[in-house]
């Protein structure tokens, strides 16, 4: 991904749990690392020097870009999850393919800066807003895929199957752009897509609210024929629980099971609202979760059961879903407090198994599991917390991690380097150069065609 080899001196970096001082971390043209060298002192001739605490890129599993045009808004006043449906189903309806390439393209260069190398886009705003296709049926997620490059991130774009307003239920208005006219119609569309060097195809189940029961096992057949990731939103609400078990007598992740859906590829988003025999179902199946608690919290969707899914075999990840921030230094953390919340006792997750799943397990979800670590042979991406900031000054080094995942925000993220290029430095992106400037003018262009 570099044009050229370039050589990194970390003042300090995590390598397998162990904070070491003076680490070189080479890479390649081709965009891996091609060696890591700890005890080196002072920066090699020729070295880029990263002070602070370098970890691997973070992975942010479950985004839907366009929503980080409601941060603010989405704020104001009371509601639940549903009202807040209302906001977002009207945003929707404003964006065309060069509003979203804009919009998705600041979006992921503030993802850049708070040290995510990939992203996972849950993608369904597929057609117009009346729901007739685009000259180019593919158009909307193209321009996703192309805003990721050019803002210097990887991508996995999750081509989200969407069907019906509920069970039983034909899209509403709004939902048009968002449905395919069938599954196959939908397999059809989403084999079209095509990946690059930096962008994988996935597929997304949008929830078995949204897609019946008889079309679930097209998506997850279209998946394992790819062998590519398959998320799905999954009991986030209580009201898709009992919906459920009217419509099927059965909780949705019994559904998902019964249709095939749940496998090592395949990721839950949310599980927030799990019924008894769910947490067995999808650990057994080595099923992953993401949580993302940020928006959980700011929806009032609930907190996940992230130490019982655990318990259950179901590896973790984290996603900023709704951006109302972009940070998943705070996303980790939260699964730690909020089961400190919940059970009023403290240490369910070290530092380390936290900084695992905000890493390694997350680009596993996201189909890139030779990124997520510091190892020759994987891929050159990895981001560099300062560790002399408000926050982070005070813990000797080898407490870095402790710091960084309990203390430090994205704010604190200085370097950010995606397949050996730095794409962040010193806290400037160097691809989109006013970031704050490019959000601005992004979402503008949005609320203008309301």
């Amino acid at each position: 991904m570099s044009l050229t080899a370039q050589t990194y001196w970390a003042e300090h970096a995590t390598l397998g749990g162990v904070v070491e001082p003076g680490v070189v971390i080479a890479t390649a043209v081709d965009g891996t690392i091609t060696e890591v060298r700890p005890g080196v002192p002072t920066p090699p001739v020729g070295a880029v020097s990263l002070r602070g605490l370098t970890i691997p890129g973070l992975a942010n599993v479950h985004s839907h870009a366009f929503h980080r045009a409601l941060r603010g808004s989405a704020q104001v006043g009371a509601g639940t999850f549903w009202t807040w449906r209302n906001a977002m189903y009207e945003l929707s309806s404003l964006l065309d393919p060069d509003g979203y390439h804009a919009l998705a393209r600041a979006v992921y260069a503030e993802m850049a800066l708070a040290g995510i190398t990939c992203v996972g886009e849950f993608h369904y705003l597929h057609h117009q807003p009346d729901g007739t296709p685009y000259g180019n049926p593919n158009a909307m997620g193209e321009a996703l895929i192309a805003a990721a490059a050019d803002a210097g991130i990887r991508i996995t774009l999750l081509d989200t199957c969407y069907l019906a307003a509920g069970f039983g239920r034909p899209p509403s208005r709004p939902q048009r752009r968002f449905a395919d006219r069938t599954a196959d119609a939908w397999a059809d569309r989403a084999g079209a897509l095509r990946g690059t060097d930096t962008a994988r195809i996935g597929a997304a189940i949008h929830s078995v609210r949204a897609v019946p029961a008889e079309a679930l096992a097209t998506v997850a057949d279209w998946a394992a024929q790819r062998e590519c990731p398959l998320h799905v939103h999954l009991s986030e609400q209580p009201r898709e629980n009992e919906e459920c078990q009217a419509a099927h007598g059965r909780t949705p992740t019994q559904l998902l099971a019964d249709h095939g859906v749940l496998t090592r590829r395949t990721t839950a988003v949310h599980a927030t609202h799990l019924e008894p025999g769910d947490l067995a179902l999808l650990g057994g199946a080595g099923t992953g979760a993401c949580l993302c608690p940020t928006t959980e919290r700011d929806l009032a969707d609930g907190i996940g059961p992230a130490g019982e899914l655990r318990a259950a075999g179901c590896p973790l990840s984290l996603g900023s879903d709704s951006h109302a921030v972009i940070d998943i230094l705070e996303e980790a953390r939260a699964l730690e407090t909020g089961e400190r919340l919940r059970s009023h006792v403290r240490g369910h997750f070290t530092a380390d198994q936290l900084l695992r799943a905000a890493t390694e397990q997350g680009h596993a979800a996201l189909g890139w599991p030779e990124a997520g670590r510091l190892e020759v042979g994987a891929l050159a991406d990895f981001a560099t917390v300062s560790l002399d900031t408000v926050r982070t000054s005070g813990p000797p080094p080898r407490l870095a991690v402790q710091a960084v995942i309990f203390a430090a925000t994205a704010a604190d993220v200085r370097h950010t380097v995606v397949g050996g290029r730095h794409i962040v430095r010193h806290g400037s992106h160097q691809l989109v150069h006013d970031t704050p400037r490019a959000l601005r003018r992004a979402i503008a262009g949005v609320h203008a065609n309301l």
